[in-house]
C-alpha cells in the first residue's frame, strides 16, 4: 500500500466532525492499542460521558469549550489506501485555521446536523472548499438518530443543499445519512436506515480519486535566498529553496521568473548530506549553477521544456477576507505567494458572495469580514505564479493589511498589462516629464512631444 490521500472534514460547530473522525478510527481499527480504553477511563475519572470526539480534542481549551480550535491530522487506513484526515475547526472565529487545514486536501467530507439543518457555516465552508479548488466533496447528514432516521427530513436537506452547491459550481459525490455516535453508515450499512441503499462513508472515501503526485507536476521552486561560501576555497553560490512541485536533476536547464534568466543545474545540495541525483516536492535544497547569473530571493524557478508560470502585474483572484477592516478598492495591500512579496492595489471588486444568504453583490466598493469575493488586482511590478487550474500550490496567496494576514485566495486568471486608461495615463505622464526635462536642459529647443 503506497497510495496516500489527504481528506478534510469540515462543517458548522457541533455538527459532529470530531465524532465522525473518532468513529472512523475505531471502526477501521486505526487507533493505537489501548488508546480507546485510555480515553474511556479518563472520562470515568472526570465523571464525563464518553465521546468519540475526545480521541481527537487533545487541547484542554477544546475539551472545556467543546469546540475544535486547531486542525488535527489523523492517519488511518482502509482496505484500499492510507489517509490523512484533517479535522478542521467549525467555529467562525477559527476560519483561518480551517482554511490552512484544508489547503492541502484533495477531497472533503462536509457534515450537516440533521436536526439543526443547514447552518451559515455549512455554506461558508463549502465556499472555502470551492475557493481552494477542492471539487471532490461528499455530504454527511449526521445525527440522524436525533430525528428518528426520518427519510423526508434527509431529502429536504439534500434538495436544499444540492441547490446551493450547484450555485457555486460543486457537484457532490453523494449525500450519506449517518449517525457518527452510533456508527451508522460509517463503515457498513445497518437496518437502522432501511430506505438508504447508497455507499457508506468509508466507501465514499475510497471512491475519491487522488490528484497527480506533486513530483509529476511541472517543476516549481521559489528562491528563498542565495548563499555564497568562501571558507576553505569554497566559491560556490547556492540558490536555496523548497521544491513546490516536480523534480530536478543535475544537468536540467532552468529559468528564473520574472527575470527570465537561464542557467543549468550543476549540482543539488542538501545540508549535511551527499549531493543527490534527483530532488522532489517538499524537499529543502540548494542548487549550484554552471553559469552564474544574478538572481534575487523570491524568483520562481521552472524547467525549460515544461509549461512556464504566468508573469504579469494584473490578475483576477477569489479572495476570502478575514481582516478586521474591510477590503476596499484603491487601497494597497501586500500580497505574499511563496517567497514573493509585492504591493497590490484592489483595482475592482467584481462580485461579493454572501454565504449565509446565497446572494451575489456586484460592483461593491468593499468586502467585509468573512465574505468571499472575486477581485481584479494590480501589482506594483510583474510577478510570477500559476493559476489554480494548473498548480494549486503556486496559485495560493495571502494578503497582508498593515502587519496582519487579513485574507487569502487563489489566482484564477492572469490579465496581461495595465488597464487601457492606466497605460494612457502613464504614457501621458511620461510625455509631461520628458517635455519638462527637455525644457530644463535645452530651453532653446522648440520641441513638444
Amino acid at each position: 500500500m503506497n497510495e496516500r490521500m489527504n481528506i478534510v472534514i469540515v462543517g458548522h460547530v457541533d455538527h459532529g466532525k470530531s465524532t465522525l473522525v473518532g468513529r472512523l478510527l475505531v471502526d477501521t481499527g486505526s487507533l493505537p492499542e489501548g488508546k480507546l480504553d485510555q480515553v474511556r477511563r479518563t472520562c470515568e475519572l472526570n465523571a464525563k460521558p464518553f465521546e468519540f470526539a475526545f480521541l481527537l480534542d487533545a487541547l484542554i481549551d477544546e475539551q472545556a469549550q467543546g469546540i475544535t480550535i486547531d486542525t488535527a491530522r489523523i492517519f488511518f487506513k482502509s482496505a484500499r489506501r492510507e489517509y490523512i484526515l484533517i479535522d478542521a475547526p467549525g467555529h467562525i472565529e477559527f476560519l483561518k485555521n480551517m482554511i490552512s487545514g484544508a489547503a492541502r486536501a484533495e477531497a472533503a467530507i462536509l457534515l450537516i446536523d440533521a436536526e439543526e439543518g443547514i447552518a451559515e457555516n455549512s455554506k461558508r465552508h463549502a465556499y472555502m472548499l470551492s475557493m481552494l479548488g477542492i471539487k471532490q466533496i461528499a455530504v454527511a447528514v449526521n445525527k440522524m438518530d436525533l430525528i428518528n432516521y426520518d427519510e423526508q427530513k434527509f431529502k429536504n436537506i439534500k434538495t436544499e443543499y444540492s441547490s446551493f452547491l450547484e450555485e457555486i459550481g460543486i457537484v457532490p459525490f453523494e449525500f450519506i445519512p449517518v449517525s457518527a455516535r452510533n456508527g451508522i453508515n460509517i463503515t457498513e450499512n445497518t437496518a437502522a436506515i432501511p430506505w438508504y441503499h447508497g455507499r457508506t462513508i468509508i466507501e465514499v472515501i475510497d471512491g475519491f480519486t487522488t490528484e497527480p503526485e506533486d513530483e509529476k507536476k511541472d517543476f516549481r521552486m521559489f528562491v528563498q535566498d542565495v548563499y555564497k561560501f568562501t571558507a576553505n576555497h569554497d566559491d560556490r553560490r547556492i540558490v536555496a529553496g523548497t521544491i513546490n512541485s516536480g523534480t530536478i536533476h543535475p544537468g536540467d536547464e532552468i529559468v528564473f521568473h520574472p527575470s527570465g534568466k537561464i542557467s543549468t543545474v550543476k549540482s543539488i545540495e542538501i545540508f549535511g548530506k551527499d549531493s543527490p541525483q534527483v530532488a522532489g516536492s517538499d524537499q529543502a535544497i540548494g542548487l549550484t549553477l554552471t553559469t552564474q547569473v544574478y538572481v534575487k530571493a523570491s524568483e520562481l524557478i521552472s524547467r525549460t521544456g515544461e509549461r512556464a508560470p504566468h508573469t504579469t502585474e494584473r490578475l483576477r483572484a477569489n479572495i476570502f477576507w478575514m481582516g478586521k477592516r474591510p477590503l476596499v478598492t484603491g487601497k494597497s495591500y501586500k500580497l505574499k505567494i511563496g517567497t514573493q512579496k509585492v504591493s497590490v492595489n484592489i483595482e475592482k471588486i467584481e462580485q461579493v458572495l454572501d454565504a449565509s444568504a446565497l446572494e451575489t453583490s456586484m460592483e461593491r466598493k468593499q468586502v467585509n469580514r468573512h465574505e468571499v469575493s472575486q477581485c481584479i488586482m494590480s501589482a506594483s511590478s510583474p510577478f510570477s505564479f500559476d493559476l489554480v487550474s494548473e498548480n494549486k500550490i503556486t496559485s495560493r496567496f495571502v494578503l497582508v493589511d498593515g502587519y496582519d494576514i487579513a485574507g487569502g485566495g487563489i489566482i484564477t486568471h492572469a490579465l496581461k498589462g495595465l488597464k487601457p486608461e492606466d497605460a494612457s495615463s502613464k504614457f501621458s505622464q511620461f510625455q509631461i516629464e520628458l517635455n519638462n526635462l527637455i525644457q530644463k536642459h535645452f530651453p532653446n529647443w522648440d520641441v513638444n512631444l
